[in-house]
């Protein structure tokens, strides 16, 4: 099967992340696979919702938003609706989770670390970019308040990745917009640096799928969640990529 953009089946797009994008944030990354293009900045708050007070432990919070002219039409901004809609909604859930998932939060304190992933561009795998590129920006705000001997907030390394089934029936990793209008199969796969599931969100859009399909998606997933991981620590490099996982 030919690409429309030319790759192999189990290729990545091209990824860059550009770290302290932002001036303000504690942590902030620019993250760009293929043409999609997001700003993940996390923003240390001293307190937490009112369901972690007096428990020692921090939270992990996360925006996410399509700015009106990432694609190719104008989309309204959701404020002047007054309300998120559910795609909104579940995508910043999904990069919450995941996030909690490889975070001790009782190493955070009684801390917040809100995530905002604004999308300036889009051509398809918006949301696991911005989960990837949040991690990124993750690391850096809690080393921000990190202090030497104690246990860094961030136990493992993170990232997510989409496959899907092409409408020519072929397994596809990392899918461009064009690709994933016509998938018949959608899958969002995280993993951690482990090795282990965080989160699969599988769809039949055009058609229910077999055991040996999920499979081929899981270990595409596998392969490109492996590739972006070690994109990231070299991002993060010698300043940054020993703290995540120390104990002390």
């Amino acid at each position: 099967m030919k690409r429309c953009d030319g790759r192999a089946a189990d290729a990545l797009r091209r990824c860059r992340m550009t770290r302290r994008f932002q001036r303000y944030p504690a942590g902030s990354v620019l993250i760009e696979m293929g043409r999609t293009k997001v700003i993940c900045a996390a923003t240390v708050e001293e307190r937490v919702p009112f369901f972690q007070r007096g428990t020692g432990q921090g939270w992990i919070a996360a925006e996410y938003a399509l700015l009106p002219s990432a694609t190719s039409q104008r989309t309204p901004r959701e404020a002047v609706h007054g309300r998120q809609n559910g795609r909104t909604q579940e995508i910043q859930r999904l990069i919450g989770r995941s996030l909690r998932a490889v975070t001790d939060l009782a190493a955070l304190g009684e801390r917040t670390i809100q995530i905002d992933c604004d999308v300036i561009q889009a051509d398809g795998g918006t949301r696991t970019a911005a989960t990837t590129g949040a991690f990124v920006a993750l690391v850096e705000a809690c080393a921000s308040f990190y202090q030497k001997g104690n246990v860094f907030p961030v136990r493992d390394f993170l990232a997510a990745i989409s496959a899907g089934i092409s409408a020519s029936g072929e397994p596809i990793l990392d899918l461009c917009y064009e690709e994933d209008a016509q998938a018949v199969v959608d899958m969002n796969i995280v993993m951690s640096g482990a090795g282990t599931f965080v989160e699969l969100q599988g769809t039949g859009e055009g058609r229910p799928y077999t055991h040996a399909e999920l499979d081929a998606l899981l270990m595409l997933g596998e392969k490109g969640c492996r590739e972006l991981i070690a994109y990231e620590k070299d991002v993060l490099g010698n300043e940054l990529d020993w703290l995540v996982g120390r104990e002390g």
